[in-house]
């Protein structure tokens, strides 16, 4: 453990809400027992919030967003950059968090924290980034304005499995280019994913009620914070079955508004038969195992050609067995334990229905609390469960493709289509495959896991709605808005 455990400059207070700038405790009967999914210890209890909190939050994020939106760039940049002075100072303190509450790998809490402090720094550009422009116009004396203006409130619905990065993607953004932010973390992670951060813009000086974090039950204000009148955009990360139910929500009720969704994920990763093997086998490793495969861009499914199926199976197979497995907070261990019960649960069921369905499974192993070791099954077919649908654990069927144009047709035999990858020599004919898979995110020689500030993150098909990162996000968190000027009198014919 770090130094920072013991050190009275640490953030303390977790049992809080965070509304209108004020800490203050939860107002509904239930309570959030946030544990620590690799021992069971409490870590905190959170008594939720009520609806009637939820709308007091919007009602700050509402009032304060106005003002923000009329402050210089420098002055909206230079919160984001005391932002990533204080996630430099807190690094320890906040890897340690990451790895009690989700169950992070240390391996895992470190990349997390790169990504996080990454979209900081990259948000901090955007209030110079944003522009407008001029256009011309087909009537005498007119021209034609168009401006970039903030989209007001933007609620933030974030997930278990990087929840501080996943949450900082949107937030960062979102108060950067002038908007304000009520967040619902989720209940697996409400620190990570909401109340940490909450305490870092708040050290960094953000005025208050421009950023709020709600934690609640989803019976209470899960679908209330995408109804409410006040939020012009919704930025979800989760499922694609809530993410429907979101987009449902947004666009049939009273209010509609737009909404950003990183959904579900059916990674392919591709291994042709002029691939480096032993690359490909350590990359597969890595992509499928990382964070114990909780990840919506982790490897789902692995295919390679049948030329060198069976050598690359003997070789994963080897490597596999050298990762370890167990707690989280040691240095080498490469698989921690799952979020929770239910994962777990579904998990289980994943591994019976493979062997129910004819997979053979090669590698497995005993199943210690919420830690489970790697499971590997081969003769794996496109129709089976593990091929159709998210795994989201450390589980990886390994199907057989008889040539390149049959992997290419499995790798889209999916309703997903967020991240893949694909194993070649010829870097040519891998830039075609790329081309020739659905998905928002493809890379060659590499692992479908990869996410950088700079570049455009999100899918297509059941994989979500939108972009996140660089210009992309530039536009998700803006408004455009057309203004003309008709600079002399202008002729009408009635």
């Amino acid at each position: 453990m770090s130094s920072n455990d013991n050190n009275s400059n640490a953030y303390s207070d977790f049992h809080l809400q965070f509304i209108g700038g004020e800490w203050q405790k939860g107002k509904d009967d239930s309570i959030n027992t946030d544990t620590n999914p690799y021992n069971g210890d409490t870590i905190v209890e959170i008594q939720q919030a009520t609806k009637d909190q939820l709308d007091e939050a919007y009602d700050a994020a509402d009032q304060a967003q106005a003002k923000w939106a009329k402050t210089t760039p420098a002055e909206r940049a230079a919160v984001m950059y005391k932002v990533v002075s204080i996630l430099d100072q807190r690094q320890d303190e906040i890897v340690d968090w990451l790895i009690k509450e989700s169950g992070s790998t240390r391996i895992k809490a470190m990349v997390e924290f790169s990504s996080a402090r990454a979209i900081t720094l990259e948000a901090a550009s955007f209030p110079n980034r944003v522009h407008g422009e001029i256009r011309p116009s087909n009537t005498p004396g007119k021209e034609n304005f168009i401006y970039r203006e903030p989209i007001g409130v933007v609620a933030v619905i974030s997930p278990w499995n990087f929840p501080l990065h996943l949450t900082q993607r949107s937030i960062a953004p979102a108060l950067a280019l002038g908007n304000a932010v009520v967040l619902k973390p989720a209940s697996d992670t409400p620190v990570t994913g909401g109340l940490l951060l909450a305490k870092v813009f708040e050290e960094a000086g953000l005025p208050k009620g421009l950023l709020n974090v709600v934690v609640g039950s989803g019976s209470e204000i899960g679908d209330a914070i995408v109804e409410h009148k006040a939020p012009s955009l919704v930025s979800f990360t989760g499922s694609t079955s809530v993410g429907q139910h979101i987009g449902e929500l947004a666009n049939g009720g009273e209010y509609i508004k737009q909404v950003a969704l990183e959904l579900g994920g059916n990674s392919p990763f591709v291994v042709l038969k002029d691939a480096d093997i032993e690359q490909a086998v350590k990359a597969a490793a890595f992509g499928k195992f990382l964070h114990q495969g909780q990840i919506c861009i982790a490897i789902n499914r692995v295919i390679v050609e049948d030329e060198i199926y069976d050598d690359f199976v003997e070789r994963f197979l080897a490597h596999v067995k050298t990762l370890n497995v167990g707690d989280p907070n040691k240095q080498d261990t490469a698989i921690g334990p799952i979020i929770n019960e239910k994962q777990l649960k579904s998990l289980k069921e994943k591994i019976a229905k493979a062997q129910e369905e004819g997979a053979k499974m090669i590698l497995s192993g005993e199943i210690e609390g919420q830690v489970v070791p790697p499971h590997i099954f081969t003769e794996v077919t496109r129709e089976m469960d593990l091929s159709c649908n998210e795994v989201f654990g450390p589980l990886v069927g390994i199907i057989r493709a008889k040539d390149e144009d049959d992997a290419l047709s499995i790798a889209n035999d999916s309703m997903y289509g967020l991240s893949s990858a694909v194993f070649t020599a010829d870097m040519q004919k891998g830039l075609r495959f790329a081309r020739g898979i659905r998905a928002g995110m493809t890379h060659i020689n590499d692992i479908s896991v990869n996410d950088e500030s700079n570049t455009p993150f999100g899918g297509e098909k059941n994989s979500g709605i939108g972009r996140f990162n660089g210009e992309w996000v530039l536009e998700e968190f803006t408004r455009t808005h057309w203004i003309s000027m008709q600079n002399e009198p202008r002729q009408y014919p009635f």
